[in-house]
């Protein structure tokens, strides 16, 4: 808890196939580390993604955001931090943070972003009211 409000860290290991032509991870891989976070995040809250599931729900990323400050490369250690920050009656949106630097060194800020996320129903993925317990822990979580 910072302030109030859980964020979650996740460490990663740049793998060398994440890494383009220009000596830095691809930007691409950093929405898949935000989904992974996404979903660890969910896990610490205690809200399992295959509950949703078995409970008719789902959701969708339906904007997303990558804001570059610095190169995260091959073996530098990396953070990738999330949080929720805002609930609303569909939708929900986490926040991310990629911390970076050399091994032993002081990280830094590399990247920064967010995912909306939208509640859909698995029968016919049209958007639902976030269900009370995810709404309960995301809500919480985000200190409020």
């Amino acid at each position: 808890m910072v302030g109030g409000v859980s964020v979650f860290s996740m460490p990663v290991v740049p793998r060398y196939a994440e890494v383009h032509q220009q000596g830095v991870v691809f930007n691409g891989h950093y929405l898949t580390w935000f989904d992974e976070a996404c979903t660890g995040l969910l896990d610490e809250l205690g809200v399992a993604y295959p509950d949703l599931m078995s409970d008719g729900y789902d959701f969708m990323v339906v904007h997303s955001e990558i804001d570059f400050a610095g190169p995260v490369r091959w073996r530098d250690t990396v953070c990738v931090t999330a949080q929720c920050t805002g609930v609303g009656s569909s939708s929900f949106t986490i926040g991310f943070g990629v911390l970076a630097g050399t091994p032993g060194g002081e990280q830094r800020l590399a990247v920064r972003g967010h995912n909306v996320y939208v509640v859909v129903s698995t029968d016919d993925w049209a958007k639902r009211p976030i269900p009370d317990g995810l709404r309960s822990a995301l809500t919480h979580s985000a200190g409020g």
